[in-house]
């Protein structure tokens, strides 16, 4: 018997922004191996009696090792269930998701790949404001805060990321973005550039915080708090909420 695992975007974690699609295979699923920031109303949403299965990674805290995540998929499947991969904002950024298409594929587990909103998205409209325009931010670059080990990642392009006609949003950013910050700045980006702060996006608790680059820099070095968040920063920043 050979299952099949749906690969799906939760979105930032509003169930208001899951697609129809992804709703349809929550309900179908007898099996849902959910990332924490997948968690709390969005599961339910899953069909009864289905089996929950948390998997997800935060920094800092214990976590599942992303082999054993893996071998899960692999071996529900390999039962014959329906099996649900509920990734937070979209499977294909920063999500870990090629791996475990590659422990699939290994398998001959099929298998299929449902997007999701990004929490970048959804900060950016939560904040009422474009991630693009015409002449002043022709170009949006997603880039991650930390490596595999939790630190600055050091293999960075410094030049396009202190692009100053450039929307450029950091996932994972809290710890590592004083030392990003100071190098950004050593690269010719404008300490008073200005950036957004987006915390929770899109639930109950969201908080949107703006700054220039050198100001939240100099705050997060003081404690950067346990809560979720990216960092948007670029010309179209300073725009009212």
């Amino acid at each position: 018997m050979t299952g099949f695992v749906s690969f799906v975007g939760s979105g930032p974690g509003d169930p208001e922004l899951l697609t129809v699609k992804a709703v349809n295979r929550l309900k179908a699923a007898d099996a849902v191996l959910f990332d924490d920031l997948s968690a709390g109303p969005i599961l339910e949403l899953a069909r009864p009696g289905a089996d929950m299965v948390a998997v997800g990674k935060r920094a800092g805290r214990p976590s599942p090792k992303q082999d054993h995540v893996s071998r899960l998929l692999v071996d529900y499947a390999q039962t014959g269930a329906r099996v649900v991969r509920l990734k937070s904002g979209d499977p294909g950024i920063f999500g870990r998701l090629e791996e475990e298409i590659v422990a699939l594929r290994a398998a001959g587990i099929p298998f299929e790949v449902i997007p999701g909103v990004t929490s970048a998205t959804a900060a950016a409209a939560a904040a009422a404001i474009p991630l693009t325009r015409r002449l002043t931010a022709r170009r949006v670059q997603f880039v991650t805060g930390h490596d595999v080990a939790g630190a600055l990642p050091g293999d960075l392009n410094l030049a396009a990321l202190a692009d100053p006609l450039a929307t450029t949003v950091v996932f994972m950013p809290k710890r590592t973005f004083p030392g990003l910050a100071a190098r950004l700045i050593a690269a010719g980006l404008p300490g008073g550039t200005p950036c957004l702060m987006a915390e929770n996006v899109s639930h109950p608790d969201q908080r949107l915080s703006r700054h220039t680059v050198a100001a939240l820099a100099e705050t997060l070095a003081t404690g950067a708090g346990d809560a979720p968040a990216l960092i948007l920063y670029g010309p179209l920043m300073e725009d009212e909420a």
